[in-house]
């Protein structure tokens, strides 16, 4: 294989290994690395990591990379959410009423596993462990290690360096802290953080809950969702405020705190983890935020990706897939400007960065929609109906949902401008009885396109005025 340039990926995690995969087929000299040991090789720590869904614009990266079809074996399909209301049965809410679009749950170590592995079959590549990036020197594309085994500090040059070692960046770093680069950087915290639990299988290794789901317990203030594994587990997700709450990570401090908290607000769910104190107390407490920043790339010779350069709350199961849609927009770029990098970075920022801001955003919006809205009956009327459209009229109507999770060839910011007018029109009809049980569902769809449009229509007008 001949090779071109050498590349320098600082972060070895879902983004970077794919972007690095992609790179080495495409015949660059590819070092890519990790601060963390390789996880192939040691034993994971509990709590750290949220489930991930893997959906169609995740998929269409890893089918790039020819890796679709192994991910696929790692996945369970979840149809839709199984809703735990605070008072009566659970429920399912299908995700979409048309056929074959659902998400997959996939452990995040499973899939980074797989793609090392598919690193390691290229001759191109070089994969460090315990490397752990301290500075790149932008302008002469060098990055600067310590080395966490030898502790001592190494020095890689490259000719470009490509920073995909997520929300806590140092290549971004770098980047806010050089001084001749005018670089915008914004930090926004939610009020909530996370801890992770784990429903352990059965004796007979089955699942102690319905497996095809994502089930959530919505809350108002706080939030319980799990995710089922391949194992019979389901790694479960408390979302709780930091403090300033009837209930926060400050005043569940003692395991009867913690018992009696899950007694009143997720009692079937407490029957499901015997264990829930010790758990609780045993795994950490993780923070959640978004990150936005620009610009993405310098001197031609370095660019951010992944977490790094967007990093997103996980309540619309789209961080991953929207670093794995990276690598795929990179791609397209740079098959058209491949071998002038400054056009290549300037290219794929200015074609990425507004629906990178957009998942954010709606990110943000599905946080609140899911631990306040989900249970409600007018949000219920809405879903059964978008279910209804999906279902008898699927080529005339797809909801936000379907159009950020299953349209991977829609932009996330057309996506939100057409969704959000939608969730608007719809909820607006339901609300003033416009949408009457004597219509048929044509009609009932012609009035919601109607109303869309009309909302579509005063933005316009009102972002111009």
């Amino acid at each position: 294989m001949q090779t071109k340039e050498h590349i320098l990926i600082v972060g070895a995690g879902l983004c970077g290994s794919l972007l690095a995969l992609r790179l080495a087929q495409r015949g660059y000299q590819i070092t890519l690395t990790e601060k963390r040991p390789d996880l192939r090789k040691v034993t994971q720590d509990a709590g750290r990591s949220i489930n991930l869904a893997l959906s169609d614009r995740g998929l269409k990266g890893l089918r790039l990379a020819g890796l679709e079809e192994k991910a696929l074996e790692l996945c369970i399909p979840m149809n839709g959410r199984m809703i735990h209301p605070e008072n009566g049965d659970p429920f399912l809410s299908p995700y979409s009423g048309r056929e074959g679009e659902y998400i997959n749950s996939i452990s995040r170590p499973g899939l980074n596993m797989l793609l090392l592995d598919a690193l390691d079959e290229m001759p191109n590549v070089t994969t460090l462990f315990n490397l752990g990036c301290r500075k790149i020197d932008l302008e002469n594309a060098t990055g600067h290690f310590k080395n966490h085994t030898t502790q001592e500090t190494e020095t890689i040059t490259a000719d470009i360096v490509m920073g995909t070692d997520g929300a806590g960046s140092a290549v971004r770093k770098s980047m806010f802290e050089h001084k001749k680069f005018r670089f915008s950087f914004s930090q926004q915290w939610l009020s909530h953080g996370y801890k992770e639990l784990e429903i352990r299988p059965t004796k007979e290794g089955e699942y102690k809950t319905f497996k095809n789901a994502l089930h959530i317990w919505p809350r108002g203030k706080d939030m319980l969702i799990a995710l089922p594994n391949l194992d019979g587990s389901f790694t479960v997700t408390l979302f709780l405020p930091y403090d300033h709450s009837d209930y926060s990570f400050e005043n569940l401090n003692t395991p009867e705190s913690v018992t009696e908290y899950f007694q009143k607000e997720f009692p079937d769910a407490l029957e499901l983890m015997p264990d829930l104190a010790e758990q609780y107390f045993e795994n950490p407490m993780g923070t959640l935020g978004t990150i936005k920043c620009s610009p993405w790339h310098c001197y031609g010779k370095n660019l951010i990706l992944g977490d790094a350069a967007h990093a997103i709350v996980p309540f619309y199961g789209q961080g991953m897939n929207a670093s794995f849609e990276d690598v795929v927009v990179f791609d397209e770029v740079l098959e058209q400007y491949e071998g002038d990098w400054e056009r290549v970075f300037y290219e794929y920022e200015k074609a990425r960065k507004k629906d990178t801001d957009a998942i954010a955003d709606l990110a943000v919006d599905n946080f609140h929609e899911m631990k306040e809205h989900t249970a409600s009956a007018l949000f219920q009327q809405k879903r059964k109906l978008e279910i209804a459209f999906e279902t008898q009229l699927p080529e005339a109507y797809s909801s936000k949902y379907s159009l950020v999770t299953f349209n991977e060839d829609i932009p996330y910011s057309e996506a939100m401008q057409r969704g959000r007018a939608q969730d608007k029109a719809i909820l607006n009809l339901l609300d003033d009885g416009q949408l009457t049980e004597a219509m048929t569902l044509e009609e009932k769809l012609a009035l919601v396109i109607k109303e869309t449009n009309d909302i579509l229509h005063d933005d316009a007008v009102a972002k111009n005025v």
